[in-house]
């Protein structure tokens, strides 16, 4: 089992910065890759970015690439993902993600999620 703790959320405007935050704990947390989904009201959940268990490989939406950086700290079991210039579309509740299986695109084939954490940019 992994058990994950989002923070870091909250209230923001158009081009400000927000750092998340996820606290993994369990058997095989350091050892899963993670990823960043978010979820809008009436939308479904979508990818955001993922990094491999090592965090030398990292993969993102074209939505946000360039803006958006995830990493990891394997030594805290915590992954982050520094959002900067934030838009107004960016607005949702956003879940971390563990231990994929297949399509790291793909909301299915992760196993574990967090409880999300609200990101709200006004314009």
């Amino acid at each position: 089992q992994v058990r994950l703790v989002e923070s870091g959320g909250g209230l923001v405007q158009a081009g400000d910065s927000l750092r998340l935050s996820c606290a993994a704990s369990g058997r095989t947390a350091s050892e899963s890759p993670m990823g960043w989904f978010r979820q809008a009201p009436g939308k479904e959940r979508r990818f955001v970015a993922a990094t491999t268990w090592s965090g030398t490989s990292t993969f993102y939406a074209d939505s946000v690439k360039g803006r958006f950086t995830i990493s990891r700290d394997n030594a805290k079991n915590t992954v982050y993902l520094q959002m900067n210039s934030l838009k107004p579309e960016d607005t949702a509740v956003y879940y971390c993600a563990a231990d994929p299986e297949g399509d790291y695109t793909y909301a299915g084939d992760w196993h574990y999620w967090g409880q999300g954490t609200q990101v709200t940019v006004s314009s």
